[in-house]
């Protein structure tokens, strides 16, 4: 398998293909809905909410919180979840910037 080799590419780039990432899977998808949705932490009742197994759900929750779009918090033995609303913000301006590009080029050129 090759490098990915993202030190070619500017901080921009890397930046919006990292949060890209987050929804480039349905279960990640259905667990920030959720999250959003409930306005507040989710400790055990994604399994249920979403239809997965607990393992899988992990992983997209631990993919999510290294994307930095959720935080965790431990209360007891559990981990509690939640929107991290100030990353949400930077995502949606970068994305929102990135996916503007086609307004000032009106255009058809092909």
């Amino acid at each position: 398998m090759g490098l990915a080799k993202t030190e070619i590419f500017s901080d921009n780039q890397n930046a919006i293909a990292k949060f890209a990432k987050a929804f480039a899977h349905p279960a990640r998808v259905s667990i920030l809905q959720h999250l959003f949705k409930i306005d507040s932490c989710v400790c055990g009742d994604l399994v249920n909410e979403i239809g997965l197994a607990q393992p899988t759900i992990s992983q997209h929750l631990k993919e999510l919180k290294h994307l930095g779009l959720i935080k965790g918090s431990v209360e007891g033995t559990s981990v509690c979840y939640c929107i991290d609303k100030e990353n949400w913000t930077e995502m949606k301006k970068l994305m929102t910037h990135f996916l503007d590009q086609d307004l000032s080029n009106s255009a058809d050129c092909c």
